[in-house]
């Protein structure tokens, strides 16, 4: 059995056309309606949409700012460590360098305690003690020294200093008149430093 609607008429004047029809009308027209009203969304003054480009303007460069301030300590970071680096590299190359010139240094005291010798007992009369050959060992010694201080070996200044249990070790007392007391008198052995650091004391006498 069907049943066949009819639109009546209704109270406000609208011949066949139901409330909610009219309200999805009003919609579609881009009206927003909320039950007996609706409002519509103004547009936005100039002075409104300049206020909106200025504030997004100092957004972007305050984002701008924080990038370039990122990217500055990224790049001091990467020069520390290329610094820090490089240091390290140099320390383990001197730390190497250093077991070979410590080796060394006992060959030179030995050297010039030689030539000492040869330059106090020698004669120009005596063919094994000749001028020549005390100038060819003089000449090795220079040569070795020269190589000792270009790979930062430096001989601690002792003779007449005051004795330094931090660069000096007395292996003796001796009184001497005409020098100080405390004073060292005598260099027994060479010390040196490498690169700053004491790799050799000095074996001294010091005067009473």
């Amino acid at each position: 059995m069907s049943t066949d609607q009819t639109n009546e008429p209704t109270e406000d004047g609208n011949d066949g056309v139901l409330a909610s029809e009219f309200y999805v009308s009003q919609e579609r027209d881009g009206q927003e309606v909320d039950g007996d009203d609706f409002t519509e969304t103004p547009p936005l003054t100039p002075e409104q949409e300049a206020a909106m480009l200025r504030m997004a303007l100092t957004e972007a460069n305050e984002e701008i700012a924080r990038q370039a301030d990122a990217v500055q300590r990224g790049q001091a970071d990467l020069a520390n460590a290329r610094r820090r680096h490089d240091e390290e590299r140099l320390s383990i190359q001197q730390q190497a360098n250093s077991r070979l010139l410590v080796q060394l240094l006992p060959i030179v005291d030995e050297l010039d305690l030689a030539l000492n010798h040869l330059e106090g007992n020698g004669s120009a009369d005596d063919d094994s003690l000749s001028e020549s050959w005390i100038q060819g060992v003089r000449l090795i010694q220079r040569k070795l020294a020269g190589f000792l201080q270009s790979q930062g070996v430096v001989r601690i200044e002792t003779l007449g200093e005051p004795f330094n249990p931090e660069v000096h070790e007395a292996v003796g007392m001796t009184q001497v008149s005409d020098a100080d007391s405390g004073c060292v008198v005598e260099v027994v052995r060479q010390g040196y430093r490498l690169h700053g650091r004491v790799v050799q004391v000095a074996q001294v006498v010091v005067n009473q």
